[in-house]
């Protein structure tokens, strides 16, 4: 799979030596790339709703253990929510809405070198993987348990921010078919979405040099 002329001493001058992690605020509280709102009783819900679904799943929580979390007795969840399954649905939808507005930010911010952006797309899953752990578990875990237009809706953003991938690696490897692109694209997804399981007693900034490293190592090899 050869790179364009000079893309691997690029790649080498793109490692992530100096990267730092860059905390991002709750995903499933904040609906934009990263600059966030202030967050409402709303928003709360869905962050605790999200930690009690990555650790007992979608089945094992009921609306009187989210009301508690949040602070409020079960019927009050429903002035915000008609139903638990409205609760993971916004919370997903949030989630992918979120990941394709940053990664097209980040495609945006490189103005037009597709080495550039992918780093910035690395970057950008790997803050979000890390800062939060329990959504990248339930986005993987409980889609199955959306409504069925949710889900579309939620597919069809997943699709939107592959392709953001995508159409990145195939201007790095134009001679590439779109299956291996397609492929290599979704294997760089389940080595940075690791982290709830990998991560192990590493913190944050270690996480973060090792999965972009690892990322763009594999991203630009031929």
């Amino acid at each position: 799979m050869p790179l364009p002329t000079d893309a691997g001493t690029d790649a080498e001058a793109h490692t992530s030596e100096g990267a730092t992690f860059t905390p991002l605020a709750d995903a499933a509280v904040h609906r934009d790339d990263g600059r966030g709102v202030r967050p409402t009783r709303r928003d709360e819900i869905l962050r605790v709703a999200a930690q009690l679904f990555a650790e007992r799943g979608f089945h094992g929580v009921g609306v009187d253990d989210i009301g508690a979390a949040a602070g409020i007795t079960g019927p009050g969840i429903y002035r915000h929510f008609e139903s638990k399954d409205a609760i993971l649905a916004e919370m997903l939808v949030r989630i992918s809405e979120r990941l394709l507005a940053g990664g097209r930010a980040r495609v945006e911010e490189a103005k037009g070198n597709p080495l550039s952006a992918l780093t910035g797309l690395i970057a950008w899953q790997t803050d979000f993987a890390l800062s939060n752990p329990a959504l990248i578990i339930v986005q993987d875990r409980d889609l199955a348990n959306v409504a069925e237009g949710d889900r579309r809706r939620v597919r069809q953003l997943q699709r939107r921010y592959v392709e953001v991938w995508v159409a990145t690696l195939t201007r790095l490897h134009p001679s590439t078919g779109q299956d291996q692109i397609r492929a290599r694209a979704h294997a760089l997804f389940g080595l940075i979405n690791s982290t709830p399981h990998s991560a192990g007693e590493l913190g944050p900034e270690a996480m973060c040099r090792i999965l972009n490293d690892m990322a763009l190592a594999a991203a630009t090899s031929r």
